[in-house]
């Protein structure tokens, strides 16, 4: 039997390896991207129920997209995509007043929406690499920050595979998505899954979810998208599945978001494990070059006794 990696690889239970022995089943997002139609209802009701700060309102100029990505004061992020339709694109994400109008390459336009947010992953490296324990797992399997614990320090931003967690700028403290902590603490679903009125932003158990997401794929197959897939939902991927995933109709990259992302202290075991061999080796050889010069008066003192 091989030995588990508690730092990647499945996990099927990580609210009860976090110390929850009584947990509920794990909660998730399951976002399908085939049917958002970018209101931005769950990036409003995310700062509405989180009294989240404005953080900007000025257009890129390259799309109608207002907040550009996820950050510290934007914990739900539409993404606007404009590119032109694939051969075999059919549905919803084609725009009816687009459908006569020829995009600069050629054929027809479309948009591609979704609601982007953070992943909650199962192997959460930012929860791995905070110093004082602002960042903990919760009883329903999310990743949650604590405000009013973190110090500023900054480590969790670079650790993140998806690039989601930032500190506010003027604050130092890091923020992020809590998957409405309070409201599942209550019985009720997030508010952005709650705001959504295309249910594209779908809540439940995980492995409902995951059924459910299997299904809808396969719906699409059929009816011609043979594009639609699951990104995020694998358990033995890269950072053992993600709490929130989603289904898209392109390459994730597309979407912004990373093709393989891997939890970024997976290799932190073997790391250390090197940098430890490292500081024996170069503790031997600097033992070795201290008694070297002491070598030819110890033996000048033996030839002459």
């Amino acid at each position: 039997m091989t030995e588990r990696h508690l730092l990647s690889g499945p996990e099927p239970d990580p609210a009860r390896d976090a110390g929850h022995t009584e947990s509920p089943p794990r909660v998730g997002f399951f976002t399908d991207t085939s049917v958002c139609i970018g209101c931005k209802a769950c990036e409003v009701a995310c700062k509405e129920w989180n009294a989240i700060p404005e953080d900007g309102l000025s257009l890129t100029g390259m799309s109608y997209d207002n907040t550009q990505g996820l950050g510290a004061s934007t914990w739900r992020h539409v993404a606007f995509i404009e590119q032109q339709t694939p051969p075999e694109a059919e549905g919803r994400t084609q725009l009816p007043l687009t459908q006569e109008k020829s995009a600069p390459g050629g054929g027809e336009l479309r948009w591609l929406m979704s609601s982007d947010v953070c992943k909650h992953c199962t192997h959460a490296a930012c929860l791995d690499v905070c110093p004082t324990g602002s960042l903990f797992r919760t009883e329903f399997g999310t990743v949650v920050v604590q405000e009013d614990i973190c110090n500023g320090c900054g480590y969790c931003v670079p650790a993140c595979p998806y690039g989601v967690i930032e500190q506010r700028p003027h604050d130092g403290r890091a923020f992020k998505c809590t998957m409405c902590y309070d409201r599942l603490g209550a019985g009720q679903e997030p508010a952005c899954a709650k705001a959504c009125p295309t249910e594209s932003i779908q809540f439940g158990p995980l492995d409902e979810l995951r059924e459910r997401a299997a299904l809808r794929v396969d719906q699409l197959h059929e009816a011609g998208v043979g594009s639609a897939h699951l990104y995020g939902h694998e358990p033995d991927d890269g950072v053992g599945g993600d709490g929130a995933f989603f289904l898209l109709l392109d390459k994730p990259e597309v979407y912004g978001l990373p093709p393989d992302p891997v939890v970024t202290t997976r290799d932190l075991p073997s790391m250390w494990k090197h940098a430890g061999a490292a500081a024996l080796s170069l503790t031997a050889v600097i033992a070795a070059s201290c008694a070297l010069p002491a070598l030819p008066a110890l033996v000048r003192r033996a030839v002459t006794r």
